[in-house]
């Protein structure tokens, strides 16, 4: 019996999933393709916001569901938080598909047959230069589907399960030209981030000739396609995509892969001398039983909020019926571990969780850490500007706290990530000032004694939202060019304070260079009309638009706009 009902909590599963479903439709607003943000630690969008990834790991969807069925797992998936998937564009026996290659209902990739002896007889023969169009069609509507409910694609161009001796057949000039052709097929969709590997030689390190053909994927790809991201997936039990110095120059941001406490990996690559985002790429599966960590929820939410407490920009979920699409996976779909992803959304997409550095010094936390290897380790991690500090507590024990390192009165509570809800501290708010012992509340809602301790310094109330206003190249309502490129100018204001301004032209964004006097370089114009946003932001999270219609045409006369 689940933990709501057996709380008689249902009621509150409900309402909590009306909330995640607010949340992850502001993840859908993403504005996709994601690149890495300004400090190098996280991934933004293209205006600019930052982005959570909170994934799931359909890596055999393509192979194995109809595109009815990947919409209802789309559809459960966004009302859950989730953000991102993990999709392997070829998919076979070894990520749960056909042994051939083909779709559940016979559509192959490739046309052909290598004229060689095949050597490893699981591995589908196919010769890399004869895509079947009728399989790529169908990755096509795959990836449209995804968008349309705001999916961020994790997409495999070849897992290298299965797929690696098929590279290895068809030789490295073979495989780039497979990577040009996937490169120039999906330059042009926005929401996809591209994910070599996947057990990449299982246990160990690869080899020279092994990265050859890999990396010639990576390459070919990037022939083409410089809009999206790269990475790499390596081997277990523990390993991130820069352990391989061959793959280094070709990666944007670092895939750690662990089956131990999932901090230490992610503490590694955030300490790594050249900076990447980070996100854990795989761990525990839900419903499966790994070597080295535990699936119940308990452990679930121990990977989770550690990884973000880490410096992580955030993770792939895992469940052993939706990675493969076995028999009952639909039952599965609202399983505690998916809830327990949603509510950890909720938790850190309102705050600024992009700007916690962790804690690794013991200068926020001070006593009561645990001890750094295991299980009972306490992550922590606070923003630099002293107004927000975090700590997972795995275990039930007494935290000293430093208090002094906040920057205002602090409000404390403890956030219950069995069920996603808040408990005040008694005592709460508390000075700046001196250490304080934080005891942790007993067991949660689930039987179990982890909590978050959150720190928080509040602002000031703010209800009022800032304004905008765009004074150049006009401060009217429409503007003519023949020129592919605009650049914006104006200006915002705010009762406390803008935090940023942004601007979109509905197909892309960015960041401006200032705020209260901005610009906006460099913005690109299709032909015809273009609908520039720009957007104010204040720290309550506030809003406000300025908007101007750009006409880039030959063809215009004074007294209006003309665009064809």
């Amino acid at each position: 019996m689940s933990v709501w009902r057996r709380l008689g909590l249902l009621p509150l599963l409900l309402a909590l999933l009306g909330a995640l479903a607010l949340v992850g439709s502001a993840s859908a607003a993403a504005v996709y393709p994601v690149k890495v943000g300004p400090t190098g630690r996280y991934l933004v969008d293209q205006a600019g916001a930052p982005f959570l990834m909170v994934g799931e790991s359909p890596q055999a969807l393509i192979g194995n569901l109809s595109l009815a069925d990947a919409q209802t797992f789309f559809i459960n998936r966004k009302s859950h938080g989730f953000n991102t998937v993990w999709i392997n564009l070829l998919c076979a026996a070894y990520t749960a598909c056909r042994a051939d290659g083909a779709t559940y209902d016979g559509i192959a990739p490739f046309t052909a047959l290598l004229n060689t002896t095949q050597t490893d007889r699981d591995a589908p023969n196919y010769d890399f230069a004869t895509p079947n169009e009728a399989y790529f069609a169908k990755v096509d509507q795959v990836l449209q589907l995804a968008a349309q409910y705001g999916f961020l694609v994790i997409l495999d161009p070849a897992e290298t399960g299965s797929w690696l001796t098929p590279m290895m057949t068809n030789g490295a000039d073979k495989t780039r030209a497979y990577g040009q052709y996937l490169g120039q097929r999906y330059k042009n969709f926005d929401n996809i981030v591209w994910m070599h590997g996947n057990d990449y030689h299982f246990d160990q390190p690869p080899t020279a000739d092994l990265d050859q053909v890999t990396t010639a994927l990576a390459l070919g790809i990037k022939d083409v396609d410089t809009r999206h991201l790269q990475t790499i997936e390596l081997y277990y039990l523990q390993s991130s995509s820069t352990d391989d110095p061959r793959w280094v120059p070709l990666i944007d941001l670092n895939a750690a892969y662990t089956y131990f406490p999932a901090y230490d990996e992610v503490l590694n690559d955030y300490n790594r001398q050249s900076i990447l985002p980070v996100f854990l790429v795989e761990s525990g599966y839900e419903f499966e039983d790994p070597p080295g960590v535990g699936t119940a929820p308990k452990n679930l939410r121990a990977q989770e909020y550690w990884t973000v407490l880490s410096g992580a920009t955030g993770q792939l979920y895992g469940n052993h019926y939706t990675w493969q699409f076995i028999d009952g996976w639909q039952q599965q779909l609202d399983s505690p571990g998916a809830i327990q992803m949603g509510l950890l959304n909720a938790l850190f997409a309102p705050r600024a969780w992009h700007l916690l550095v962790p804690d690794q010094g013991h200068v926020l936390v001070t006593a009561g850490i645990g001890t750094f290897g295991d299980v009972d380790y306490v992550t922590a991690a606070q923003t630099p500007d002293g107004t927000l500090a975090m700590a997972y507590v795995p275990t039930s024990r007494t935290l000293t706290v430093d208090l002094s390192r906040l920057s205002g009165q602090v409000t404390a509570r403890w956030y219950d990530p069995a069920v996603g809800t808040f408990s005040p501290v008694p005592g709460s708010p508390f000075a700046n000032a001196g250490s304080y012992n934080f005891t942790t509340p007993g067991n949660n809602a689930g039987g179990d004694q982890d909590w978050v301790l959150v720190l928080e310094v509040r602002a000031p109330s703010d209800t009022t939202p800032p304004t905008v206003s765009i004074t150049s190249p006009t401060t009217g309502a429409t503007y003519i060019t023949s020129s592919a490129l605009v650049t914006l100018g104006g200006t915002a204001s705010d009762d406390v304070g803008v935090t940023q301004v942004t601007w979109t032209n509905g197909r892309g964004g960015g960041m401006a260079t200032g705020t209260t006097s901005w610009v906006a370089s460099d913005i690109p114009l299709k032909l015809g009309l273009n609908v520039l946003t720009v957007t104010a932001r204040d720290a309550a999270g506030h809003t406000g638009t300025a908007s101007l219609s750009v006409c880039r045409t030959a063809v215009g006369r004074v007294g209006g706009v003309l665009c064809r």
